[in-house]
């Protein structure tokens, strides 16, 4: 198997809707082509929390995979999350995303286990099922440390050691673990490419990565593409100086009362950007409101981040 290469920025777009709140292809396609026309973009990770990926439909996941697989034209493996509860029925997910051109999987825990836990050996087994049932490639999901979902190492090492897992997104948000589990996952694998997706505070990871997977990648992945490149120089003048132009922007979009506030202040950013012509949303979701839209419009303002200067044609 010749492993996906991830060793540099690897979005989770939003998903675009229309104004009544269906997908928008067109809108979709447009964002895909624009952050694969950058070079340092590795994939693009579709469907997960970023992008409302729980709350579309089956039919309207595997098109949305089906869009990107077109727009990108071989340019990056698409990575579909995958969140069916069941073992079961997330192996059949897979299959499914697999048939409709996706190459990976980020994979979910069970959402059951963020708030009961999980048996000793049922991750290992979803990723196998995974794996045999679809043949996508595997990327472990380490969830923050504050969940009832988040891995112990050795459940971290059996996973990073099976057939099909080729990185790990780690969003322990424990820097005591991490300095801890990092360098053992890559010991046990030395393969394993390993992502952080602590969007709202990045720094301290930046060193220690093979690249990113993070939402904060739609609205500023030119910054962020950067910021790896400091990182994997042991620059840390340089990734500083990235990090602090662009902590106003993380002010607004990823320090506020709920993490996922965060997907509808990407739209936000990306209007502001743009790229979308509006940030319609899907319940549970809702509107920040207009003070906190104008908080995040000054934010990219006083980031330096404007609107892009030439959109890519959708068509």
């Amino acid at each position: 198997m010749q492993s996906m290469d991830m060793r540099g920025l690897s979005p989770a777009p939003v998903t675009a809707f229309t104004r009544d709140g269906e997908v928008d292809h067109k809108a979709n396609a447009k964002l895909a082509k624009w952050l694969v026309s950058m070079e340092g973009v590795k994939s693009l990770a579709i469907l997960g929390h970023a992008g409302e990926g729980t709350f579309l439909t089956e039919e309207e996941r595997l098109a949305l995979i089906h869009t990107y697989v077109e727009a990108v034209d071989g340019a990056v493996p698409i990575i579909a999350g995958i969140t069916g509860e069941g073992t079961k029925v997330a192996a059949e997910e897979a299959r499914k995303c697999k048939a409709a051109g996706a190459t990976g999987a980020l994979v979910y825990p069970n959402h059951g286990w963020l708030r009961f836990g999980f048996q000793k050996g049922a991750p290992q087994d979803r990723y196998k099922a995974i794996w045999q049932e679809s043949g996508l490639q595997c990327i472990l999901f380490q969830y923050p440390d504050a969940t009832k979902a988040s891995y112990d190492l050795d459940t971290q090492l059996a996973i990073a050691t099976q057939e099909g897992v080729v990185a790990t997104k780690n969003g322990v948000r424990n820097m005591k673990r991490w300095y801890v589990e990092i360098p053992e996952l890559k010991k046990a694998n030395p393969k394993l490419q390993v992502l952080s997706c602590h969007d709202e505070w990045l720094l301290p990871t930046m060193f220690d990565v093979d690249g990113l997977l993070v939402g904060y990648g739609n609205i500023a992945p030119e910054l962020l593409i950067d910021l790896i490149k400091a990182g994997k120089a042991q620059d840390y003048p340089e990734a500083r100086k990235i990090f602090e132009r662009l902590l106003p922007v993380t002010r607004a979009v990823y320090h506020r009362g709920s993490h996922m506030e965060g997907t509808v202040a990407l739209k936000l950013g990306l209007v502001h950007r743009g790229i979308l012509d509006h940030a319609t949303i899907r319940e549970p979701l809702k509107s920040l409101g207009e003070k906190a839209e104008a908080e995040i419009f000054a934010a990219f303002d006083a980031a330096g981040i404007g609107r892009v200067d030439q959109l890519l044609a959708a068509e």
